[in-house]
């Protein structure tokens, strides 16, 4: 059976620690479904006609998004191939708790995961944090997450293979 799984994340290489995370219990508890897993974070799109008639998905990613994101999210889905359908990266663009709630009914969303060391700030993103956890139609779960100050490989696509 496939579901779908959100996880906050602010398109940084820590934030994946969440994936590797949820990944690895659900392959120690011999999870026998897969996985659509949405990597998603929150996008003020702002209120210019120019931006808001001229933004696309991707203008938008290439901002927010650093090509190490892509490369590390494929090397942790090659691990789990039983456990993930697919990975998309996606950005909500609302701003009220009702089109987060409707969302989240439209992608079919089962479960959220999320870590509050997890912040998304700058270039217009906000966090999710708030809205998946008032959303009555989704079991929310925290994931805790060490973010270290000092890391050699922070930035780097090296930063994956530390464990958390």
């Amino acid at each position: 059976m496939t579901k779908t799984i959100l996880i906050a994340t602010d398109y940084s290489l820590e934030s994946l620690n969440i994936l590797k995370k949820v990944l690895k219990e659900k392959d120690a508890a011999e999870d026998q479904n897969q996985y659509n897993i949405l990597l998603t974070s929150g996008y003020d799109s702002g209120d210019s006609i120019r931006d808001l008639l001229f933004s696309t998905k991707t203008s938008i990613f290439n901002k927010i998004r650093p090509t190490e994101f892509c490369d590390a999210y494929g090397i942790i889905s090659n691990k789990y191939p039983h456990l993930v359908n697919k990975i998309i990266c996606d950005v909500f663009t609302g701003s009220f708790q009702r089109t987060f709630n409707q969302y989240v009914k439209a992608e079919n969303i089962v479960e959220a995961y999320y870590s509050p060391a997890i912040k998304s700030k700058g270039k217009g993103k906000f966090d999710l944090i708030p809205y998946i956890k008032k959303c009555k139609d989704l079991k929310s779960y925290e994931i805790p997450v060490e973010v270290r100050k000092r890391l050699p490989e922070r930035g780097r696509l090296a930063e994956i293979f530390v464990e958390a």
